[in-house]
């Protein structure tokens, strides 16, 4: 997870927001399937004025299995940094999405290989979901919160969605070497028979670790508007104001277990953003494809980013779990959701993806 800028670019990106008039906005969910241990807390500031948005479906999704996210990370917790850990994760991937239904594929590009399988909708006109993760990691690291948690988060939504029969297709990918470069990502960004159709894409980059104490999660120096909390128990949805049904996709999940979400709309997708396109939600930006970034924040708040100690016992499983769930269940409403997922905000991000890629994090 190439992240260590990101939230840097938030000061830049959250000054213009108090410029045009938006602001953090978070929401705190009922618990119903997993129990958790998160204090009860609702943060809801002044709503911005936008763009007229696009309606989501209200459906049921099925629960998760708790028990089978939890097998899948720590299966998958060791290094997968060499071809050779990065081919048996590969065949452990495709080996679960086999037995959940499906027929996945290799796309193959140069030094790295992505997992993609695609499931068809009963309305060939509303397009498809993607619902992605990166699945390699840094050399010294296991990777669990980084990215096994998002590996374990598509896998689990292959399990209950291949079979649920929806408007819109649903597609799945796990990315290689998201770690040096977003290369998995934006190779197949750049491959038009798997995006032409695309609606909007979910991209996962650690969903795993929570922090219940003062002062744990962390901030930019500076921000021009007071955090919303100091703990770091909450899922940020990042995703730009063009395709703002990708974030209420989110917030109308909180009918069902997860943790709090802290929706972040980007204003503004241009010069003063370049640190916001170094993760695998970038890509889709950059084609003016709708795409959220789900995360934890990564080194704001995981002290064992890139570290050897991230591992499986670090986690927050109930956290974990609960991010898992809302995942399904935006999911599901979005392949449900016929029509479009674009307002009037709408708009391709620059190419500064180049730039970004020769910037020191």
């Amino acid at each position: 997870m190439r992240k260590l800028g990101i939230w840097l670019a938030l000061f830049l990106v959250t000054l213009l927001g108090v410029i045009t008039g938006w602001n953090w906005h978070a929401i705190q969910l009922r618990p119903q399937i997993v129990e958790t241990s998160f204090r009860e807390r609702l943060v809801s500031p002044r709503s911005p004025q936008r763009a007229e948005t696009p309606a989501i479906a209200q459906v049921e999704a099925p629960a998760i299995n708790p028990d089978r996210v939890l097998a899948d990370v720590e299966a998958l917790a060791s290094k997968r940094y060499t071809e050779a850990e990065r081919s048996r994760t590969r065949e452990y991937i495709a080996a679960a999405l086999q037995e959940a239904g499906w027929l996945p594929q290799f796309q193959t590009f140069e030094n790295g290989v992505n997992v993609v399988a695609e499931r068809p909708g009963t309305d060939p006109s509303a397009g498809a979901i993607l619902v992605a993760a990166h699945y390699d990691t840094v050399e010294q690291s296991p990777g669990a919160d980084d990215n096994a948690t998002g590996v374990a988060a598509v896998l689990e939504t292959a399990r209950l969605l291949g079979q649920f029969s929806t408007p819109r297709a649903l597609k799945l990918a796990l990315f290689d070497l998201e770690e040096v470069g977003l290369v998995g990502s934006l190779a197949y960004a750049a491959d038009d028979s798997l995006t032409t159709n695309l609606a909007g894409a979910i991209i996962m980059d650690m969903i795993g670790f929570a922090c219940h104490t003062e002062g744990c999660q962390q901030y930019p120096a500076g921000l021009p508007i007071s955090p919303p909390t100091d703990q770091g128990d909450f899922l940020a949805v990042i995703g730009d104001r063009g395709h703002m049904s990708l974030i209420d996709a989110f917030h109308q999940a909180a009918l069902s277990e997860s943790p709090q979400v802290l929706s972040l709309p980007i204003p503004l997708l241009g010069p003063l953003t370049p640190d916001l396109l170094r993760s695998d939600h970038a890509p889709f930006w950059q084609k003016g494809i709708g795409a959220v970034m789900v995360t934890d924040t990564a080194n704001f708040r995981n002290p064992n980013y890139h570290q050897a100690t991230d591992t499986f016992e670090s986690l927050d499983r109930p956290f974990l779990t609960g991010a898992t769930q809302l995942v399904v269940n935006a999911t599901a409403a979005l392949l449900s959701t016929p029509g479009s997922l674009t307002n009037d905000a709408a708009a391709p991000a620059p190419n500064l993806l180049e730039e970004t890629q020769t910037t020191p994090l």
